[in-house]
């Protein structure tokens, strides 16, 4: 985040975005044919019925089995996966960002056509893998216009946790003149026009190098679709249980000018910080050997690994929403996901299953009393509400860590999470995120946590 209100680099949410002029960029593989919630099992039904957003994930070994394979197949276990098995081919690929031309084995899974309950305007795809040394992935969305027309193939991500094979990467330029992809979200480019995305396909590929026996294991591949409507306001919610969790407190500010090559250091550093404040809250530990690279005179360095562990290389920053979901799932028995939320009820019926949520807001300074600051895209860590209904957040961008932790009205941050438009510091009207939340949790959550999260549309 930046704290003056800058043009931001994400165009994702603009809902009239202009056409981009470039044409689609290419595969580099050929086309393969606690406590309960606060609202009753009634409630939580209607809700997720009438939310205008659909998120379907593919987690289970039935749901693997639903796909088709080409070189890969499923695993079961305690966390089912597909991996690669007899490769269905090798490839070669440049990587834009070094240079360098290298083959690889491959396979591929795609998975079932899903229709969207919500004919969506935006739709953003999340991941969750482990990609050894030598391997990598890349995730793919297809789909069919409300027309009945199709969509390209449409690259949502070329994913490593690490660095050393390929640099992770979103990929810019890719449109068929109806819809483009903005950094990570596919977006119709004139939703006034009535056109909607109906039904959508993800395919995984999966990369090793040649003549090895390595394999990425990827174990949960998702996307979200929606159709927010424009909107300045949105209505307010009712306040609910007070409750705060007890999640680490860190700043961003405390690394302004460290590694510069990610994003400028620090301060920009917003959506990994608050990965790290969640992943760190279920247990999540980086190894001495994984900070080893850190200057050892810098505090908290994991949320320097954080930074370099998210950053994609083509959008030029670590604000790539599912790279953090992906990178947050690096860890042992986490799982994350990128969604849309339509209250802080929804929020407050998470947090009273014990899960901490992060959303992405912009607004000037003077739209959220005690931020200090106006930003054209941040992220922070919802930890809890007080007893009168007020928001309790590490916000990152903060002067230290003992700083981090804020009470925002109820009323002002609500509004600034969930519209889809704004006047900017100039005037001009703007874009909002419309409720855009990273939801972190266990790979076996518990029933309450089960119940919230299918509460707020996530299985």
């Amino acid at each position: 985040m930046s704290r003056a209100e800058q043009p931001s680099r994400r165009t994702v949410l603009a809902v009239a975005a202009s056409v981009a002029a470039a044409a689609v960029a290419q595969g580099v593989v050929p086309a393969v044919p606690a406590a309960a919630a606060p609202e009753t099992d009634t409630e939580d039904a209607g809700r997720a019925r009438t939310r205008p957003v659909d998120y379907c994930s593919w987690t289970t070994y039935g749901d693997w089995e639903t796909g088709t394979s080409q070189g890969v197949g499923a695993v079961a276990g305690s966390r089912p996966g597909v991996v690669i098995g007899t490769p269905a081919g090798t490839t070669s690929y440049t990587d834009p960002h070094t240079g360098t031309t290298a083959r690889w084995e491959y396979g591929t899974w795609t998975g079932p056509v899903h229709q969207l309950t919500v004919p969506a305007t935006e739709t953003i795809a999340s991941w969750n893998a482990d990609t050894p040394a030598g391997t990598w992935i890349q995730v793919e969305l297809h789909g069919t216009y409300s027309d009945g027309t199709a969509t390209p193939w449409y690259v949502m991500g070329r994913w490593a946790a690490g660095d050393q094979d390929i640099r992770r990467t979103s990929v810019d330029g890719q449109t068929d003149g109806r819809s483009s992809i903005w950094t990570d979200t596919f977006a119709i480019d004139d939703a006034t026009t009535g056109l909607r995305l109906a039904s959508y396909q993800l395919r995984l590929t999966l990369y090793r190098k040649p003549g090895t026996k390595l394999t990425p294991t990827v174990w949960r591949i998702g996307a979200m679709g929606s159709d927010i409507p424009d909107r300045f306001t949105v209505p307010a919610s009712t306040p609910g249980p007070a409750r705060e969790l007890k999640v680490p407190r860190y700043s961003q500010e405390i690394h302004k000018g460290q590694y510069p090559e990610y994003d400028n250091g620090g301060e920009a550093w917003c959506s990994p910080t608050s990965s790290q404040m969640i992943v760190e809250y279920w247990g999540g530990r980086p190894t001495p050997a994984q900070l080893a690279w850190v200057d050892p005179a810098y505090t908290d360095p994991q949320v320097c690994l954080a930074a370099r562990h998210t950053y994609d290389y083509q959008y030029a920053g670590c604000g790539n929403w599912p790279f953090n979901a992906a990178y947050a799932a690096t860890y042992k028995d986490l799982q994350g996901v990128i969604t849309r939320l339509g209250s802080l009820t929804d929020l407050e019926t998470l947090i009273a299953a014990g899960i901490p949520a992060i959303t992405s807001q912009s607004f000037l300074e003077s739209e959220l009393t005690g931020a200090g600051y106006g930003t054209s895209g941040h992220l922070m860590t919802v930890i809890g509400f007080t007893a009168d209904g007020d928001v309790i957040a590490n916000d990152p961008f903060s002067a230290d860590d003992a700083a981090v932790r804020r009470v925002y009205r109820r009323r002002e941050f609500e509004n600034i999470w969930l519209r889809t438009k704004r006047y900017n510091a100039s005037g001009k009207v703007a874009s909002g995120t419309g409720g855009v939340c990273y939801l972190y949790f266990p790979a076996c959550p518990t029933a309450s946590q089960l119940k919230a999260l299918a509460a707020v549309g996530v299985r």
